[in-house]
């Protein structure tokens, strides 16, 4: 027998469809919803290509310039033309330079520069800080601290100023964290400060100012890491997975490094070519706007999908530069081959003297980059010895700081600047333009090489020596003042013909005698002013006299 089939009402069928709307499952429809188990890295890769496609013309103009820059030689985009590179003359003199991190990051002022990162993981404390200060990030994302970075405080050339009464002999402005917001007027994305925040080009006006104040003017980017910065925001509900934002948030995949951040042999993390070619065109913005004497790429452009576009820029930007007596890039943890490029030794010392020139990059901060509110700072007593150590190895120091969102450089930060700057106008003798001696230094601490090895650094002591050389000088820097009177510096030795010593800074003549233990000194009673760190110039035969 057929059973006759039910009628379906047509008010009952309206008030079932109602009642299922109100059901929570319907949230996967809403842009926020949480999308990493629901779309694949190529997909979300798809919804950034969409969400900036009115920039493809800009980026393939900016890549033809690059393509014709690197086919224009001396250098040619191969890895075995491009390590006959060499810095220029003037970077192994400066020897001293300052970093500026200051971005979006300084609006929460909270914990590091990798709050934009880690404010969407829901296992972290600047989630839990974002929860309470701001709300559920489906309604308030790290976008919306765009309207409270103005810059309103901000002077150029004051800043300009100080970091020449820092002994500051190059400047490295962040053009573009990996946060993804553009410190400079990009033609590749709406989201910049001369469209948005401050409304001002911050990168052209810094540069402006740093060069008309004598010195050098670098930047750096951060870009590559963008593919992948804000992965955890697509775990929750959040504006990261809204499509609309992607050309924002970038691809968001997720970041499989699968033995640490530093081996990204082993880093898996999907990296379409379109997202490569905007990596290319965004850097090579910053050449073909600004003309930096040196440029500074951050860890992941070491990820093997970059490689040959790596090659390409760095062609393009050498042989730009060498129409203007030659450029600096800084790599970091084998990105690029040796002698390719200029390495960085992110907070971190190396063990012996380089040949060529390098680079280590700290903070006057203990713990970020970037401005943190309640945050506490390193002294000059504690950053000059990092300086006499890097240099007496052929480096250079990049000493990083972070101003407030209004533009401010908090006063903690400025003592030290001129405290270091104070100890260079008596001592830079020994610093800038100085080459290595035939050891670095000598001495009873030592200290693990490497890259991020800074926190275990110990305390050096008035038996630690580091050694410079310059227009037939020695110079030993002392770090610390000499307990008793007296110390004996044991690398010197009678074969080296001392024939005259001064402690530069003080007025007292230097009492001194070459043994067979090594050359003894007494400076005196009466110590130099200002941090620990004592240079003592020392007359020798037999060393180079360079002008």
């Amino acid at each position: 027998m057929q059973l006759p089939c039910p009628t379906v009402r047509p008010r009952l069928f309206a008030a079932a469809i109602a009642l299922l709307l109100t059901l929570p499952c319907v949230r996967a429809a809403t842009p926020t919803a949480p999308t990493a188990g629901t779309i694949t890295p190529e997909q979300a890769d798809r919804q950034w290509q969409q969400a900036s496609a009115r920039y493809a013309p800009a980026r393939r103009a900016l890549l033809r310039i690059v393509a014709a820059g690197a086919a224009r030689g001396p250098y040619r985009p191969d890895w075995a033309a491009l390590r006959r590179y060499r810095a220029p003359a003037w970077y192994g003199d400066a020897k001293f330079g300052i970093f500026i991190h200051w971005g979006l990051y300084a609006v929460p002022a909270f914990a590091n520069e990798w709050y934009p990162h880690n404010m969407y993981d829901r296992r972290s404390r600047e989630h839990a800080h974002q929860l309470a200060s701001y709300g559920p990030l489906d309604r308030k994302g790290y976008k919306d601290f765009i309207a409270q970075f103005r810059a309103q405080h901000w002077n150029p050339q004051a800043w300009a100023a100080l970091f020449k009464q820092a002994g500051a002999r190059y400047v490295v402005g962040v053009a573009e964290h990996s946060d993804g917001f553009a410190m400079y007027d990009s033609k590749l994305t709406r989201w910049n400060a001369a469209r948005m925040g401050p409304h001002r080009d911050l990168i052209a006006a810094l540069g402006r100012a740093v060069r008309r104040a004598g010195l050098h003017f670098g930047l750096s980017s951060h870009r590559a890491e963008h593919d992948w910065f804000f992965d955890h925001g697509r775990e929750i509900d959040s504006d990261v997975n809204d499509p609309a934002l992607a050309d924002f948030y970038g691809p968001a995949v997720p970041h499989l490094a699968l033995d640490g951040d530093q081996d990204l042999a082993q880093d898996w993390t999907y990296v379409s070519p379109a997202w490569v070619d905007d990596w290319l065109a965004r850097t090579a913005e910053l050449e073909a706007y600004y003309h930096p004497d040196l440029i500074y790429l951050d860890w992941w452009v070491g990820h093997p999908a970059f490689r040959n576009a790596l090659s390409q820029f760095l062609a393009y930007y050498y042989n730009a530069g060498a129409a203007r007596g030659g450029v600096v890039l800084n790599y970091k943890l084998g990105a690029l081959p040796a002698g390719s490029g200029t390495l960085d030794v992110e907070r971190g010392q190396l063990g012996a003297i380089r040949s060529t020139p390098w680079q280590t990059d700290t903070t006057i901060s203990r713990d970020s980059w970037g401005y943190v509110k309640g945050d506490s700072y390193r002294s000059a007593d504690e950053i000059i010895p990092v300086l006499a150590d890097t240099v007496s190895k052929n480096g250079n120091l990049l000493l990083d700081i972070g101003p407030r969102p209004d533009g401010s450089i908090v006063p903690q930060e400025q003592a030290v600047l001129r405290e270091i700057g104070a100890w260079l106008r008596v001592n830079g003798a020994a610093i800038y333009g100085s080459r290595p001696w035939r050891v670095f230094g000598e001495g009873p601490t030592t200290q693990a090489a490497g890259s991020f090895q800074e926190k275990q650094a110990r305390p050096y002591t008035w038996q630690d020596f580091r050694f410079t050389q310059q227009r037939g000088h020695l110079y030993a820097i002392e770090l610390g003042w000499p307990a008793g009177g007296s110390v004996t510096i044991k690398a010197i030795t009678p074969a080296d013909g001392v024939s005259g010593v001064r402690l530069l800074g003080s007025s007292q003549a230097v009492a001194w005698r070459s043994t067979p233990d090594g050359l003894v000194l007494k400076p005196g009673k009466r110590r130099p002013t200002g941090p620990a760190s004592y240079v003592y110039e020392i007359d020798m035969k037999g060393l180079a006299s360079r002008d």
